[in-house]
């Protein structure tokens, strides 16, 4: 009798928080070597490039929320440069949407 496959969503969930967690460690301490609205910025932008490059690289469900929806999703951090008005609340989801584009081009 073979033995029973776990759930794929189990997985999933297993992944994106896996992922999650290290993203939001890369984010804390990028945020303490560039702090402030630079930081949140760098950090929107690089992010939101890398999953453009993922998107247009990686065909695997799996891999893909590994690293898209939790490494990168939780390194980047949209919520945090709305909470204050500053340059970065305009410029960053402009850039980051460029950015995203540029990766998924470059990836190709």
């Amino acid at each position: 009798m073979p033995s029973p496959q776990p759930d794929p969503g189990l997985r999933f969930v297993a992944l994106v928080s896996l992922g999650g967690g290290l993203g939001g460690v890369a984010r804390y301490g990028l945020s303490l070597v560039v702090p402030g609205a630079w930081g949140l910025f760098l950090i929107n932008v690089v992010g939101s490039f890398l999953i453009g490059v993922l998107m247009g690289t990686v065909p695997r469900p799996l891999v893909r929320a590994f690293f898209g929806v939790g490494v990168l999703g939780g390194f980047t951090t949209f919520s945090s440069y709305a909470a204050s008005w500053s340059w970065a609340l305009v410029a960053t989801p402009v850039c980051a949407v460029v950015a995203a584009i540029l990766g998924l081009r470059v990836s190709r």
